[in-house]
């Protein structure tokens, strides 16, 4: 089933298959939480699919809305330099796709409380 609405979790890519195995099952728990929307992963370098295969086979695929979440813990030059370069070149190349550009998960409250919940289990 075609989806109209596709949300790209972006991690950064390791030379190490084993390292994207968290991605994957976070990728799975996220499609689960939503059916009505798909939910990709990309990567910025050593891994496949690149940001840019990605969106656009989801383009090819009949998707009119990406959001893209950087699954980073902070805001450091591949998510403040890199990807706003990206996604501005996807709207250039897409000018019908809606592309939406979330801030970096590490910078969420939420998140942050998360991670200090699991720290604060190991005392």
């Amino acid at each position: 089933m075609q989806k109209e609405s596709a949300l790209i979790l972006f991690a950064h890519g390791a030379r190490d298959p084993r390292w994207a195995a968290p991605f994957q099952r976070l990728r799975q728990m996220t499609q689960d939480s939503l059916p009505e929307v798909s939910v990709q992963l990309a990567f910025l370098e050593f891994m496949s699919p690149s940001l840019p295969e990605l969106v656009a086979q989801l383009v090819a695929d009949g998707c009119r809305k990406v959001s893209i979440c950087p699954v980073f813990l902070g805001q450091g030059g591949h998510v403040l330099r890199d990807l706003p370069v990206m996604a501005d070149t996807l709207r250039h190349s897409y000018p019908d796709l809606e592309v939406q550009l979330a801030a970096a998960i590490g910078e969420d409250p939420d998140v942050l409380l998360a991670i200090r919940d699991y720290c604060l289990k190991l005392v």
